[in-house]
């Protein structure tokens, strides 16, 4: 199986020696995405409400750029830096994903870098 590496201006370069995605076969895997607003290139400090919004958007524009969608998401890693965020990232992530209910886990960790409120990852199996 060859790998494909994914890059896309749609979402925030990596910051260290690694890819915004990677796909292989018909599965694209997505690094972590910290809440990056794309459209001024800030880092979403304010809520966590808008960090959770751009962090999803940023994922979702790698898995268009290995040829997937939102219903091709099949496995969510969510990592946040205070887990009483947990109803309030659940309000985004569902108005975010509908109907469509892929995998999920939600840690709280001790940090993350830029000190983001959160981080997000994900599969898409196409």
């Amino acid at each position: 199986m060859a790998l494909e590496f994914l890059k896309t201006d749609k979402a925030p370069e990596a910051i260290g020696p690694y890819s915004q995605g990677t796909k292989g076969n018909n599965t694209i895997f997505v690094s972590g995405q910290l809440p990056i607003d794309m459209e001024c290139g800030e880092l979403v400090t304010d809520s966590v409400e808008k960090a959770t919004k751009a962090s999803l958007s940023n994922v979702l524009a790698i898995v268009e750029a290995g040829g997937g969608k939102l219903e091709d998401i099949a496995k969510v890693g969510v990592f946040v830096k205070d887990i009483n965020d947990f109803a309030a990232i659940n309000d985004v992530y569902t108005e975010f994903f509908g109907d469509h209910k892929p995998a999920r886990a939600l840690v709280q960790v001790a940090k993350l870098p830029k000190d983001a409120l959160i981080e997000i990852e994900a599969i898409a199996v196409l």
